[in-house]
């Protein structure tokens, strides 16, 4: 069993080790922190979270470091999650609440949160298990040319251009735009898909042969908007912090890039009372990312359903701040689309 006063000396190894990169000595621990006992006495407590596998001498240094056990105990029971300055709260709030659409407000978060923790950070869409066509658009852009834009009820907007076999007045491409949207608004995505299989019935027989290549490219974005995908941004923080990882980081870069590997470890990860979901180090490791913790937590579509926005770094990393910059992200998303 481990003392009170063990756990302390754990959490300032911890904090120290997160904030110098440099192995913490019982020495160090005495001159910055007041324990009021003697360097002996913190050695002894050293030994013993030594025994437990939370901390370990790298190479032939003195001082200690955490391992990934060590992380784990100071995740779940020892870090404090800071709240975030007014300064910082005003920032998410001004610089999300300037988004236009769901596209823009997701890439702004994971910028935002990149930003806040000096990790890659990533952000999930919504899932579409139950978003529905809001509506079609079809704008024409000269020629044979015409824009495709389809809405759903989460916000979501893709954008396809499509080249017609011949040119449509706008009459004539206001009333496609009418029957596709008497066809598939209201409809789930699969339901929507299965509607525009083929455009006989939707449209005069005159008009099949152009309004075939607009309904294969509705079916195209329909199937884009099915599949779960992820935002990415600050991987430039990955590369700052190379020396962090024992090899290169190409491997890591290469996992996350493999979106269905995120998605999956997002979906096997267990909240905490925080809110906040974390998985460190070798409870990576079936997922290529071993030498990585990754944070997330749930934010809410307007659609009602769970999605996960969170990061990825190297296992020295200030888990206090960057848990509660995850929670308070996730949470102003979930207002700002609850508004939207």
């Amino acid at each position: 069993m481990v003392s009170d006063r063990s756990l302390e000396v754990l959490r300032v190894i911890v904090q120290d080790y997160v904030a110098s990169r440099e192995p913490v000595g019982s020495k160090t621990i005495v001159d910055r922190h007041s324990f009021g006992v003697s360097a002996a006495t913190i050695r002894n407590d050293m030994a013993l979270l030594e025994e437990e596998e939370l901390i370990v001498a790298p190479h032939t240094s003195s001082g200690r470091i955490p391992t990934d056990k060590g992380y784990r105990v100071f995740v779940d029971h020892l870090a404090d999650l800071r709240p975030l300055s007014a300064a910082q709260r005003q920032a998410i709030e001004t610089f999300l609440g300037e988004s236009a659409d769901l596209d823009e407000v997701l890439a702004r978060s994971v910028r935002l949160l990149s930003q806040l923790t000096h990790q890659v950070a990533l952000v999930q869409y919504p899932s579409l298990s139950r978003a529905t066509v809001r509506h079609i658009e079809l704008v024409p852009l000269g020629g044979t040319r015409i824009l495709s834009v389809l809405i759903t009820d989460s916000g979501r907007v893709e954008q396809r251009v499509i080249e017609l076999p011949r040119a449509l007045d706008e009459q004539l491409l206001g009333d496609v735009r009418a029957r596709l949207n008497s066809a598939v608004a209201g409809l789930t995505m699969s339901e929507a898909a299965s509607a525009l299989s083929g455009p006989a019935g939707l449209v005069p027989s005159e008009l099949e042969d152009v309004v075939g290549p607009i309904t294969a490219t509705l079916g195209d974005q329909i199937g884009a908007n099915r599949h779960d995908k992820l935002v990415m941004a600050g991987a430039a923080n990955l590369v700052r912090t190379e020396h962090d990882f024992s090899g290169s980081i190409y491997p890591v870069l290469e996992a996350i890039e493999e979106q269905v590997v995120l998605l999956r470890l997002f979906g096997e990860m267990a909240t905490d009372q925080h809110g906040v979901s974390v998985s460190i180090g070798r409870e990576n490791a079936p997922f290529g990312l071993g030498e990585t913790s990754v944070l997330t937590s749930g934010y809410t579509s307007p659609g009602g359903d769970l999605a996960r926005l969170g990061v990825l770094g190297p296992t020295r990393m200030d888990y206090s701040n960057n848990m509660a910059a995850v929670r308070a992200v996730a949470r102003y998303l979930s207002r700002l689309l609850g508004e939207n």
